[in-house]
């Protein structure tokens, strides 16, 4: 079944006194849920586990109360009493043969203890380094801390052996993790014997490995997780000194985890980062050691798994994305069924449950995070109800998802599209600069439904609400998407924005569709997504001059939660966009538009030519309302039930589309909740009083 080619992706590989049985290593991953969703969390891990991966790795875990990273909502091991959730994760990840493994994370200089009111503690007294910018300081740790804080690694070490984890990572990358602030100029202006020569910076970590060894050391592998370059000048920890720090501590930890500097780096979105776009940094290290290296780098492709092995660059095939978009990518690629992998489209939508608080996301898998909460399967979906028929309206994101949810359920499925392709939304914006690797979101699923005795696609098919009444399907699914609003109406206006009847006003669709405006032409953008960067850029490609004005305090705000919004500001700074912060559009005329600050009110001209107009979208619900008001004939149509969903309900991100079908798709023909929660939720155990 599996193709000879894969055969090395297979073979088990040693970690200190513990066997992966494949390369295919879950590197850690944060996923919102942390210590308040501890069995949401638990079952996803567990999922990877049957999908065949040999490693699978907790998300970052506070291994101590003096060091906690609030509002951020990871693990937490600070007392024996965390011990039984996470027990909870590691059964549920071995329980197809993985090694289950706990990332240890002391955030020192990015830990700024809002929850425990704790001094915070680092290598050296300078600001606390957070997403926020928090106004707190740390304090440069003694010789006393050091050798508790050594002490405190054993204790968590210890606790994590209890809790049945195979396998320890030690934080150091991504400028999060204590090891990582120890080995960096930047970060340690130290003077004693854990300062100044990398002998020295390297002091602390070689001592708390020989700690843990020590004490767990004959039963548990441990991994060192450290940052490839943090490409922040010449006081960063560069590749340079990396190599010579691994050189220099060769059999220091049973595995290297190998990561870039910044999260941003790391874990950049296809928009800007390829797959395996590490690479150049990994070469060369797996030679300066005698223990293998997992490196990472968004790999979707096998065959660029097996370059990466047979070239000698790493051991291991570290993934975090890809394991969310596909958690059984390894037993599909074992199993010969390469088509069938779920590709990661690298939009960054997961990130942003971590760096909102809130549950994650994926584009490509809706059932992430949602194995415990709803019971759902990435590969299984629960039977057939009691109906036999769905008509699908609309082939974008939801729809799409909705088809190959319900063909798997069993049902017959006839899928209408008013264009002459499918995809919707996401087969135009995949042709915006750097966003083409978002088409995969409809290439898996028309791959999937083409496969299906029970599903017909019909192209060109814009159907009136007479025409659906006649076919004879038992149930309506309406997916028809939205369109942009051309009044300016979002955030700063909620009713329409004065408008000169002369003024050339365009919307991201018209752009999409291939109608450009050209000279100078203002983006409006109130969306703050990534669209209004996108179209700024492919403008200035084709020869506009651009100003893109925003009433945000930053260019495109929420991609900060992608971890892209510093690069995107880069990109069209370079490009010669004229960015323009606070401000928004009172006025539009046929050659200008007037722009208010959002402090102060104070207004200035801005030269237009034509303005792309970025704000909000409006269902396309038309058919839903003309089907709602025949209600009374449905039951002579044969129709029991008709639903709107995805952006025709409520617009928003294509990963809330996908989440939209597929939830449509498994509650079809399902009871009523009433009331209920249609989900599960863990709540904190009240404390004895």
């Amino acid at each position: 079944m599996r193709d000879p080619r894969y055969d090395i992706l297979f073979e088990p590989m040693a970690i200190g006194p513990v066997t992966a049985k494949n390369r295919f290593y879950q590197v850690p991953h944060c996923n919102g849920g942390g210590y308040r969703d501890p069995s949401a969390a638990a079952a996803m891990r567990g999922i990877k586990a049957e999908g065949g991966w040999g490693v699978i790795f907790t998300e970052q875990c506070e291994m101590h109360h003096t060091s906690e990273i609030t509002p951020f909502i990871e693990l937490r091991l600070w007392e024996d009493k965390d011990i039984p959730q996470l027990q909870r994760m590691s059964e549920k990840m071995k329980t197809h043969g993985a090694l289950a493994g706990i990332q240890l994370a002391y955030s020192g200089i990015n830990g700024p203890n809002l929850y425990t009111k704790e001094v915070p503690l680092a290598p050296s007294a300078l600001p606390i380094r957070t997403f926020t910018n928090d106004p707190v300081q740390a304090r440069a740790l003694t010789k006393s801390d050091i050798r508790d804080l050594r002490r405190w690694f054993v204790n968590a070490a210890k606790r994590s052996k209890l809790a049945g984890f195979d396998l320890i990572c030690l934080y150091g990358a991504h400028g999060f993790g204590i090891f990582q602030h120890f080995l960096s100029r930047a970060t340690n202006q130290r003077s004693d014997e854990y300062g100044g020569s990398l002998e020295n910076r390297a002091r602390f970590v070689n001592e708390v490995i020989a700690d843990i060894r020590d004490a767990v050391g004959d039963s548990m592998g441990i991994t060192l997780r450290v940052s490839l370059d943090e490409t922040i000048g010449e006081l960063g920890f560069s590749n340079a000194e990396l190599r010579e720090f691994i050189e220099m501590n060769r059999d220091l930890p049973d595995l290297w985890d190998l990561a870039q500097g910044t999260w941003e780096d790391c874990s950049g979105p296809s928009r800007f980062k390829e797959e395996a776009a590490q690479e150049q940094l990994v070469t060369g290290i797996r030679a300066l050691t005698s223990k293998p290296v997992v490196g990472v780098g968004r790999f979707t492709s096998p065959d660029v798994m097996v370059r990466m092995v047979k070239s000698g660059t790493l051991d291991f095939i570290g993934c975090a994305r890809p394991s969310i978009a596909d958690p059984f990518l390894p037993k599909k690629v074992e199993e010969g069924r390469i088509d069938d992998i779920r590709e990661c489209i690298g939009c960054n939508i997961c990130i942003t449950g971590d760096m909102t608080m809130s549950i994650s996301r994926c584009t490509q898998n809706p059932t992430f995070m949602e194995e415990w909460r709803k019971g759902w399967h990435p590969e299984q979906m629960n039977p057939k109800g009691e109906s036999e028929t769905v008509l699908v309206i609309g082939s974008g994101p939801a729809g799409l998802e909705a088809a190959w949810a319900l063909c798997r359920r069993g049902y017959d499925v006839a899928l209408a599209e008013a264009r002459m392709e499918i995809g919707g939304r996401v087969t135009l914006e995949s042709r915006l600069p750097g966003l083409s690797a978002w088409g995969r979101v409809r290439d898996y699923r028309e791959y999937q439904l083409r496969q299906r005795p029970n599903v017909e696609i019909y192209l060109d098919s814009a159907l009136s609400a007479a025409e659906v009444m006649e076919f004879g399907f038992q149930n309506i699914a309406v997916a028809t998407g939205a369109t942009w609003r051309r009044d300016g109406v979002a955030r700063q206006h909620v009713v329409p924005m004065p408008i000169a009847e002369d003024a050339r006003i365009y919307t991201p669709d018209d752009l999409m569709t291939g109608t450009l405006p050209g000279g100078e032409v203002v983006i409006y953008d109130d969306d703050h997504y990534y669209m209004g960067g996108v179209l700024a850029e492919l403008l200035v490609k084709a020869g506009a001059k651009v100003t893109l004005i925003t009433p945000s305090a930053f260019v495109s705000d929420w991609t900060n939660n992608t971890l892209e919004q510093a690069t995107i500001h880069a990109r069209l700074d370079d490009l010669g966009v004229e960015i323009v912060l606070n401000r928004g559009v009172t006025q539009i005329a046929a050659d200008h538009v007037i722009s208010n600050c959002v402090y102060t009110g104070k207004t200035r001209v801005y030269p237009a030519d034509a303005v792309v107009m970025v704000a909000s979208r409006t269902g396309n619900d038309a058919l839903y309302q003309d089907l709602m008001l025949r209600q009374a004939d449905w039951a002579d149509a044969g129709i029991r039930s008709v639903k709107l969903f995805g952006d025709a309900e409520a617009a928003g991100p294509i990963a809330w589309a996908t989440y939209a079908g597929h939830r449509y798709a498994r509650e079809l023909d399902g009871p009523d909740l009433g009331d209920a929660l249609s989900f599960r939720r863990e709540i904190t155990e009240l404390a004895a009083q």
